[in-house]
């Protein structure tokens, strides 16, 4: 028996998976700060055995078009609210799905929101083990959320199972699959140079070796490395 290499798969951890996640979503053309809130949703996709990096793939230029914005409200009766994603991804969808359902089971005691013309509608069973961080107990049936109150406890074994269970063991995922998903992350990144290197971290290095930002460096980094102006006698120390 012979194994190709889409036969095998690595276990990635949250890390990892938020960090992908952050950047290829910061490519897109979402508001700033909005890819923070559904980062976790590809890992949570990828666990539950829906479309995780795959999807997240397949849909990255896409996504490069998308507008939140879009969404609205198209009918609310009581506690019934049906919700128009104007064909944005059921990912983009869930925060506001979340927050009005939490938004209507606080005077009424429960909550039905229907989401229509949603992209990958199917992603939206998501919310059934996301609500728990926001103080709900969400069924999902197909673009039906149904929800009720289920105080915050503290512990995320009880609010968030699926998060402890991605913290303990993280999921597996293809090895083709994870490292293409991190060349495209990578597309974030600037272009390695003299330059982007002394504006990593929470410093710049200037050329004349000067520091803007933080100067209380008690590791053993040496920032004389990062500067182009360097006098002969500090690069014969260097090479010593």
């Amino acid at each position: 028996m012979t194994f190709s290499q889409s036969d095998i798969s690595m276990r990635v951890m949250p890390r990892e998976m938020r960090l992908m996640s952050e950047r290829i979503f910061s490519l897109s053309s979402l508001p700033k700060g909005f890819f923070l809130v559904v980062g976790d949703f590809p890992m949570y996709s990828q666990k539950l055995g829906l479309g995780g990096f795959r999807l997240f793939e397949e849909r990255s230029e896409s996504f490069r078009s998308a507008d939140p914005a879009r969404i609205s409200i198209s009918a609310e009766e009581g506690n019934r609210i049906t919700l128009d994603a104007a064909g944005e991804h059921a990912w983009f969808v869930l925060p506001a799905a979340l927050d009005l359902l939490g938004e209507l089971t606080a005077p009424f005691g429960s909550a039905e929101l229907t989401a229509v013309n949603t992209a990958d509608a199917e992603e939206l069973a998501i919310a059934a083990s996301f609500g728990g961080r926001t103080g709900l107990s969400v069924t999902v049936s197909g673009n039906v959320l149904k929800a009720v109150p289920a105080p915050v406890s503290g512990d995320v074994r009880k609010d968030d199972p699926l998060l402890r269970a991605l913290l303990e063991n993280g999921v597996q995922v293809e090895v083709e699959l994870w490292w293409r998903i991190y060349h495209l992350a990578k597309q974030a990144l600037a272009t390695d140079s003299v330059v982007s290197r002394r504006h990593a971290g929470p410093m710049i290095i200037n050329e004349d070796g000067t520091i803007i930002g933080r100067k209380d460096n008690d590791d053993e980094t040496d920032v004389t490395f990062l500067s182009s102006r360097l006098s002969e006698r500090e690069k014969e120390g260097a090479r010593s």
